[in-house]
């Protein structure tokens, strides 16, 4: 193994150390307990979805900026918004804000099927990349305007919201199925409550929980 190799190797594990600790600390910790969520965390590393500059960064217990008006959310809020979506494997879900595919990542290996909306093309490249680097194929992202949703492969089992909206758009609500499960960030302020929706035959079931903050949806 020559000096690169070595280098390398150690940074992994020191990596994996860090991630790790940081399903220990900040998710464990502060309640969440679903285990193949938690499983979900070991396996997809957070710092493949950072840049170099920033991997000092990467298990921090907040969201990074990764560019002007692009975050990546703190490792709690991810799995506390994923966790209410109760997945079971079985499911198609709907993101809308791809951002660096992070949370993408970890939808992949909860659920059957990905479709990914981002309106900034700035980190579709990269985001596709370190998806197909981790082995993941169940996905399909694109750039568009998130309040449409994707009608073309709707219904959705689930839909996550990763921006922050005022009320969630009608076609987004059209295309979540019947006894279907959608997470939000809902608030037109600085700050948001995320906001758990259940569609049943006879209404759209509404259940508040945590604030939160997220760049607004554009």
């Amino acid at each position: 193994m020559d000096i690169n190799e070595l280098l390398s190797s150690n940074f992994e594990k020191y990596f994996d150390f860090l991630n790790r600790k940081m399903v220990e600390e900040q998710l464990i910790k502060r309640g969440i307990k679903e285990q193949r969520l938690l499983d979900a965390f070991l396996k997809i590393k957070r710092h493949k979805f950072i840049p170099e500059s920033l991997l000092s960064r990467a298990y921090d217990d907040y969201a990074i900026e990764i560019l002007p008006g692009q975050t990546i959310s703190q490792p709690y809020i991810n799995a506390f918004m994923i966790e209410k979506l109760e997945l079971n494997g079985k499911e198609k879900v709907l993101e809308i804000g791809t951002g660096t595919g992070y949370q993408t990542a970890l939808l992949c290996s909860l659920a059957k099927e990905v479709y990914s909306i981002d309106i900034k093309d700035n980190m579709l490249e990269s985001s596709n990349k370190a998806l197909l680097n981790l082995g993941l194929s169940n996905f399909k992202l694109k750039i568009d305007d998130g309040k449409y949703g994707w009608p073309e492969f709707a219904p959705y089992n689930r839909i996550i919201i990763s921006c922050a909206i005022k009320e969630i758009p009608g076609p987004i609500f059209n295309q979540l199925s019947m006894n279907g499960i959608m997470i939000a960030p809902i608030g037109d302020d600085e700050w948001q409550t995320i906001t758990k929706y259940i569609k049943t035959d006879s209404a759209i079931k509404e259940e508040k929980s945590i604030a939160a903050r997220f760049v607004k949806m554009i």
